[in-house]
């Protein structure tokens, strides 16, 4: 174990889809946290994983320099080297991991491999130098929901997360995006939803909210649903979807919403859990907070979710697990590869 005078300098690479980052901590506390996003994408409707790879070529050499120069440390100071191993894009993932294990071998320290969704988990560890730093205490419940992700996760550790839910098709962050698409707005879709959703009736739609048994979700029929709707009332009205887009966005939003909270309270209730957290990339939605902030207001419970920064897919996150990592000397082979796919 570290003694309390010892500072351990982590560099963090994150390349698990479209947004390269670098991260410098020392110990907990965050040095640096650099993000270079692709806004390519956007007129294609959804990632191209061929040019998000070329992307993070051109990008992580002047984001890991902007990183050490933002964290005032030299390479050489650095005790070990993080990076995301997956799941995500393989060829994103190929580039970051050979990055990190090139760094790591010049400079002859080791290498921390981290799994991309315990590090949305482990974002709610993050510290920030004059900032309250409130952390949830074990065991607590998380909801995660992103992109390709909704989980309900129980953590007990830091390195020990069970699954206990999870959606059996679509991801709520690939429902607010699909449904998104199909009215019209750009890609991604979520904020703009978000943003529409503030203005409108959340009861003007009912969809379809599966209801399966145990924790898991389901949003595929939700998003069926929702093209039906659609089809059935722009047949009555052709100008249908733009005279009532924010009706229609605030009632996408509150049945994914209405879908993630119902299994997750029950999770608290089953697990008698004190402690909930909530990551990922859609918890960056401010319909979700608030419902979860309301939760836990009513129940009593102690709730924790990261800062907007941190919600998205950045390396502060994949420090802060590698740190936990190094204090435990749970480094990785460079012979590893990265993985595309992957249950924590």
């Amino acid at each position: 174990m570290l003694t309390p005078k010892e500072k351990i300098y982590i560099l963090a690479i994150e390349s698990s889809c479209d947004d390269t980052s670098a991260a410098v901590s020392c110990n907990k506390l965050l040095l640096s946290n650099v993000v270079a996003s692709q806004q390519i994408h956007e007129q294609y409707g959804g990632v191209v994983p061929e040019l998000a790879s070329r992307a993070h070529q051109r990008n992580i050499i002047p984001v890991v320099h902007e990183a050490l120069k933002r964290a005032n440390i030299d390479k050489d100071q650095l005790h070990a080297i993080a990076f995301t191993r997956g799941p995500g894009l393989m060829g994103s993932l190929l580039v970051g991991a050979s990055f990190a294990k090139g760094l790591a071998l010049s400079l002859n320290i080791p290498l921390i491999d981290v799994n991309h969704l315990q590090a949305h988990v482990m974002a709610n560890f993050i510290e920030e130098q004059d900032i309250e730093n409130k952390q949830p205490s074990f065991p607590f419940l998380c909801l995660l929901v992103s992109g390709g992700n909704s989980q309900i996760i129980l953590v007990k550790s830091h390195k020990d997360m069970l699954i206990i839910g999870k959606t059996i098709d679509d991801a709520a962050g690939e429902a607010f995006d699909k449904c998104a698409k199909v009215i019209g707005l750009p890609y991604p879709g979520g904020p703009y939803v978000d943003k529409l959703a503030k203005e409108g009736n959340p009861n003007a739609l009912t969809l379809n909210k599966a209801n399966l048994i145990g924790y898991d979700y389901s949003f595929s029929g939700l998003k069926t649903s929702f093209l039906y709707q659609l089809r059935d009332k722009s047949k009555e009205n052709l100008n249908f979807i733009e005279d009532n887009k924010a009706d229609i966005c605030a009632s996408l939003q509150h049945a994914i919403i209405e879908t993630l909270m119902s299994k997750f309270k029950k999770a608290v209730s089953d697990y008698k859990i004190n402690d909930i957290a909530l990551a990922g990339g859609v918890s960056a939605n401010s319909g979700l907070r608030n419902a979860f902030t309301d939760f836990a207001l009513k129940y009593n419970k102690k709730v924790y979710i990261p800062k907007l920064t941190f919600t998205m897919d950045n390396a502060a996150m994949i420090s802060i697990s590698g740190y936990y990592k190094y204090l435990e000397n749970d480094f990785c082979d460079m012979s590893l590869p990265p993985f595309a796919r992957v249950i924590i």
